[in-house]
């Protein structure tokens, strides 16, 4: 059964970095598209990013330019990097896997969730 696991989330001034972690478990995710989601209290879901088990990505605008997806086969795990963090970018960080070759922000392409890391951006 798949399991993932996001780390790497924490508290970071306006214009810092974070890298946040997705780990699975469970089985190999090369078949697999992960996506990357965020929830401010009060907000709905949001699409973040996305990776395919093609390769292909895919940028919510208002990370595009700052955030970049990364996927390792060999650690079983996705990355997301986050430059110039905004107070805007503040929220709980959850990754998604389906098993697609393209990959999709919408969070209804998914099937397996991890439990989410918090991002705080503030000064």
């Amino acid at each position: 059964q798949l399991q993932l696991v996001e780390s790497g989330g924490g508290r970071v001034q306006p214009g810092g970095s974070l890298r946040l972690s997705c780990a699975a478990s469970g089985v190999t995710l090369d078949h697999y598209a992960i996506g990357w989601f965020r929830q401010a209290p009060g907000e709905e879901r949001e699409g973040v990013s996305c990776i395919g088990s093609d390769g292909g990505t895919s940028y919510a605008r208002s990370v595009k330019g700052r955030f970049t997806i990364s996927k390792d086969n060999a650690k079983n795990t996705v990355f997301l990097q986050m430059n110039s963090l905004k107070p805007e970018d503040t929220a709980v960080y959850y990754c998604a896997a389906g098993l697609w070759s393209s990959c999709s922000t919408l969070p209804g392409f998914y099937d397996d969730w991890g439990q989410g890391t918090q991002v705080t951006v503030s000064s």
